[in-house]
């Protein structure tokens, strides 16, 4: 039987400890785009998987003159990115996940920050964050800015994130509805980023998920162009693994007005 075969290569770990892990086995995929309108991608993402049970995504979307954007989404990845391989491990409790999370967060903020003013043309750089890691069957999400998380499954989508942004501070207030901020000239703006200040305030989530559930962690490229139906429809018309690259298409033929990041956890 198949499962005597696989008992070969754990030693002498019980066969069913091994079978529950293999089905527990989590996928990883990302993809960013320059879209067709930009010169330049300023988006930056990284997916990880470290171990059957324990994964992370990471996407940002960087703001601010020619180069700044693209400076400080990539700066902000490389420190979260040597933070969470130094310290990150399936191991971790939830507390200590969510202050790691937050350490290596603050972390790229203020290497973010340092680097703007040490160079000039770099002034008033920031980037977007969205952080998450997904340990056995729990969510926990830092961000801030306007990039989102989604959970989808196979009967719905739901928007875990909310925006920091001029236009959700409208909506939140009763100013406008969520129908007028899909075309308000302001909805670009945002009210929180990394590197702009030398401190930033972080928001967190963390919720149960199920097996097959598929955290998405996505750029405004995207959701400038695809609402919540559309999104479930790509993930329910194409194989998981090419959802990324779906999802970036149909936002280009839609306009690709912007720089367009997807990434994704399936649990």
């Amino acid at each position: 039987p198949w499962e005597r075969t696989l008992m070969l290569h754990v030693g002498n770990l019980e066969e069913n400890t091994y079978i529950r892990r293999l089905k527990k086995s989590m996928e990883i995929y990302s993809k960013t785009d320059i879209g067709k309108v930009r010169k330049t991608n300023q988006d930056s993402v990284f997916v990880k998987k470290l171990s059957e049970n324990l994964a992370w995504s990471l996407v940002c979307d960087g703001m601010g003159g020619t180069y700044g954007g693209d400076v400080a989404s990539r700066t902000a990845v490389k420190i979260i990115e040597n933070y969470m391989d130094s310290f990150l491990t399936e191991n971790d409790s939830k507390e200590e996940i969510k202050s790691k999370m937050y350490n290596a967060v603050n972390g790229a903020n203020l290497g973010i920050f340092e680097k703007s003013k040490i160079d000039e043309s770099l002034n008033h750089m920031g980037t977007t964050v969205v952080l998450c890691v997904v340990c056995n069957d729990f969510l926990q999400i830092v961000y801030a800015g306007d990039s989102r998380v989604y959970v989808v499954n196979k009967n719905e989508i739901k928007q875990l994130s909310k925006d920091h942004s001029v236009v959700q501070e409208m909506v939140d207030s009763g100013e406008i509805t969520e129908q007028d901020a899909k075309n308000h000239p302001q909805k670009n703006i945002i009210t929180r980023a990394l590197g702009v200040n030398s401190s930033i305030d972080l928001d967190y989530i963390e919720c149960d998920i199920e097996k097959n559930d598929m955290i998405l962690s996505c750029t405004d490229g995207l959701t400038n162009y695809l609402d919540e139906k559309n999104i479930f429809k790509v993930f329910n018309q194409n194989t998981i693994s090419s959802v990324p690259s779906e999802l970036i298409r149909e936002a280009n033929n839609l306009g690709g007005s912007d720089n367009i990041t997807a990434a994704i956890i399936k649990v």
